[in-house]
């Protein structure tokens, strides 16, 4: 991977143990910048301390979203603030209301951080293309001026429509939050997110999209109509360069493949012909196209296909016994 040491401040990452938070806080180191990083407490962190240059310029603070204040520390003397982390429901009890409540008061508290720091210049928060893809514009193409309607989000399973909602209502108020402020507050929609990964974990998006290979009918019933995907290290590239971007301004769609279950089968049986993959029984063909148009014309170009996804997952799925 590319290495670069030219030193380029101080950055704060929220929620730097998950999955896109952790490559974040991986690629940051890389491009030369010192990481503060936050995560909740009894986290394992082994993996985060590996990283070449954590000795010098990683910072690890717990913080906890239902205690926002506790983000203060990590945030203060940075350039720029990366909301990584979401609190994800943790049972089917969960509704749309309470979900989207807590993740709103505890973003903009961060953003209040942010805002008090006197130093933070931008703000990137890591949103959803569940944000936009319930929307009731008229037309087959979901772009950045699509928003998920709520009213069509309360109609999906319980943990996707908490997550959905918590996703629309905190994006929505975020950006209205820079705008009344005066904090440049830029938002990215990644689709599902899939490729390798570096923490103790098989992530839920690539669970999902692993899942044909494990037989597991349950979690790839999620991609029986469109389904998008990009490249975890695609995703993390484009977070900081809407961070270096001097004309970088409000939504940015991030999604590099647009595809089928139908496709994925294919794909999958052709590239990994040693495991046994039944055809799937859910396939609904594609429900909308899904544009990422705005980032591309921003200058910003996707690195990875499908078959680096799939390459680079089960390399790491491999690591944790799943195959």
């Amino acid at each position: 991977m590319e290495n670069k040491n030219t030193e380029k401040g101080k950055v704060c990452v929220t929620g730097g143990n998950g999955y896109v938070g952790s490559w974040l806080v991986m690629r940051l180191l890389q491009h030369g910048y010192y990481v503060n990083t936050t995560v909740r407490s009894n986290t394992e962190l082994g993996f985060l301390k590996d990283l070449s240059s954590s000795a010098e310029r990683l910072r690890i603070f717990e913080a906890d979203l239902n205690h926002p204040d506790t983000f203060r520390a990590a945030i203060s003397g940075c350039i720029g603030v990366f909301l990584v982390a979401h609190q994800m429901p943790t049972d089917t009890t969960t509704t749309t209301t309470n979900s989207g409540e807590t993740s709103t008061t505890s973003t903009l508290a961060i953003l209040q951080a942010c805002l008090d720091s006197k130093t933070v210049k931008r703000a990137v928060y890591t949103s959803s293309a569940v944000a936009a893809i319930f929307s009731t514009k008229i037309s087959t193409t979901i772009d950045e001026d699509s928003w998920s309607d709520l009213d069509l989000v309360h109609k999906s399973p319980p943990p996707v429509a908490a997550y959905a909602a918590a996703k629309t209502l905190t994006e929505k108020a975020a950006l209205e939050f820079g705008e009344k402020h005066g904090l440049e507050v830029v938002t990215l929609l990644p689709t599902y997110i899939h490729g390798p990964f570096i923490g103790p974990r098989c992530p839920a998006s690539v669970y999902t999209l692993v899942s044909m290979l494990l037989g597991n009918a349950d979690s790839y019933k999620y991609l029986a109509g469109s389904v998008d995907v990009v490249h975890v290290d695609d995703v993390a590239s484009a977070q900081i360069f809407l961070f270096e971007s001097g004309v970088a301004k409000g939504r940015y769609i991030c999604s590099a493949v647009g595809t089928t279950i139908d496709e994925l089968h294919q794909l999958l049986c052709s590239r990994y012909p040693n495991y046994q993959i039944a055809p799937p029984d859910c396939s609904m063909g594609r429900t909308y196209e899904i544009s990422s148009q705005k980032l591309l014309e921003a200058g910003f170009k996707y690195k990875y296909g499908l078959e680096e996804m799939y390459d680079g997952a089960i390399e790491s799925c491999k690591k944790l016994g799943l195959f």
